[in-house]
């Protein structure tokens, strides 16, 4: 969200950027030219390298700004403003690189300079972004450069942002009042409460408010014109957030529509070439993994017809995106005649009615009867879902996504299942790294709902990676 201090802060990490390219372009050409006497490449003298920094640095620099390392979503989030630092400073030096080939005019004198160049912007404008986030966390400590909030609304979301403003180290904002019901106001804030909002514009000016967060419309276009009135009259910034989460989450667009402001809301940004390369992905790494894992496939087969006789695969019929049903295929875990119908029915078949209380309860029950020396060694290990790949080759699944459920299960949520089939389900997912069976059968359909509505291609690696750890380590395999 942006405040009023963050046109300031964007203008002190350009000039912070700018000054730490001087530093680094001098360094690499001092360390080059006069500590290391080696013959260089191209004679570049002193003042010709200083007109080429200075047609360089705005370029350096504009690119910095189209990669949003000046915007708030960016700075604000440490790891993404590593790697945009990081892919800023590769084409900043490839573009020199680029620019000496076709013009034969030459900037840096020796390939080392270039080297040094890019190691050391990339260290030095991420070490210098580091102190500026820590000094500014400190500063906010102090209340210096804090925005303070008046909050409005009568939703679960008022209480939610006013809890998440509250870290001011963090957030830089600090909650002073809040207009609406008093349920919503944490106590522990120690902010003001207004019944009436009203009442709450009077005191803007006498509690130096400076920023204005509207959750939810009222009825009254006149009081809601009041409230936008109040901020645009005392010079403030006004933001509206609206209360219900389906409206800020998954791909936003907004547009112009008959001349009124238009928001056009999907499901989840994984659309257009994000799901192209998303497929494109799935496919070349699952035929690559299938040499290595064709071997393991083949040995588990065999132990599967000494030790548990019986079919090799468990083919069950899940529901994958847009809820169309797939055939997902498992190495089979369980006893040849088990898995045929829902869980609790065979549980009440072997007289134990306490395993399908546990399941209709849970979904899932701690100790399986029904589950196979051999099928729990494959369960624990996760090498019962190797045969999955076969699922993500044929376009059934994806490597990372929301688990397939049951036909069964949407019974328990269809709005939430909707909004879940929104993306194809997936081998692993963020269920999987975060716990597998030790979460409750809401807890996983939560994980699984932001990944629906936050997907993005890093998001995907970072759980394969995690992944690896976790099955390596079987957390939470059951």
């Amino acid at each position: 969200m942006p405040s009023k201090h963050t046109k300031f802060y964007s203008l002190l990490l350009l000039a912070i950027d700018l000054f730490i390219l001087a530093a680094v372009f001098f360094a690499a050409y001092y360390i080059r030219t006069q500590l290391d006497h080696r013959d260089l490449l191209y004679p570049v003298y002193k003042w010709d390298y200083i007109r080429g920094f200075l047609a360089v640095a705005p370029v350096w620099i504009f690119i910095f700004a189209n990669l949003g390392l000046y915007s708030a979503g960016v700075y604000n989030r440490r790891l993404v403003e590593w790697g945009r630092v990081a892919l800023g400073s590769f084409i900043g030096v490839l573009l020199v690189i680029g620019w000496e080939y076709a013009t034969d005019v030459h900037i840096f004198p020796a390939r080392l300079v270039a080297w040094y160049v890019l190691g050391g912007s990339i260290f030095t404008i991420i070490l210098a972004r580091e102190i500026v986030r820590i000094t500014r966390a400190e500063l906010y400590r102090y209340g210096r450069g804090v925005n303070r909030v008046l909050v409005i609304g009568n939703s679960a979301a008022t209480r939610d942002i006013i809890r998440n403003l509250s870290s001011t180290s963090r957030s830089g904002y600090q909650v002073v009042a809040m207009a609406g019901p008093a349920r919503l106001l944490p106590v522990e804030i120690g902010a003001r409460h207004y019944s009436n909002v009203e009442d709450a514009i009077k005191s803007i000016n006498r509690m130096h408010i400076d920023t204005i967060i509207q959750t939810d419309l009222y009825d009254s276009e006149d009081r809601n014109h009041k409230i936008l009135g109040a901020a645009q009259i005392n010079h403030i910034q006004y933001n509206f957030i609206p209360g219900e989460p389906e409206f800020y989450t998954g791909k936003n667009t907004v547009d112009v529509f008959l001349g009124y402001p238009m928001i056009t809301v999907s499901q989840t940004p994984l659309t257009g070439w994000g799901a192209i390369v998303k497929r494109v992905f799935d496919m070349v790494v699952s035929v690559i993994l299938l040499i290595p894992i064709g071997p393991v496939l083949l040995v588990i087969a065999v132990l599967q017809k000494i030790f548990a006789p019986g079919p090799v695969f468990y083919v069950s019929k899940r529901l994958s995106q847009f809820s169309k049903p797939v055939r997902l295929v498992k190495f089979r875990t369980m006893g040849a005649e088990y898995g045929k119908k829902d869980a609790s029915l065979e549980f009440e078949a072997m007289e134990r009615p306490d395993l399908a209380a546990e399941y209709r309860k849970n979904h899932k029950v701690v100790n399986d009867p029904r589950i196979t020396r051999l099928g729990k060694f494959l369960r624990e290990t996760s090498l019962d879902e190797l045969p999955q790949i076969l699922n993500v080759i044929r376009g059934d699944l994806s490597l990372v996504g929301p688990r397939p459920i049951l036909p069964q299960e949407v019974n328990f949520s269809k709005s939430r299942t909707a909004l879940l089939h929104s993306v194809k389900s997936g081998v692993t997912g963020l269920w999987q790294v975060s716990g597998r069976s030790e979460l409750s059968f809401d807890e996983r359909i939560e994980l699984e709902l932001y990944y629906a509505q936050n997907w993005s291609f890093w998001l995907d690696l970072r759980i394969l990676f995690k992944t690896i750890g976790v099955v390596l380590r079987k957390t939470g395999a059951k």
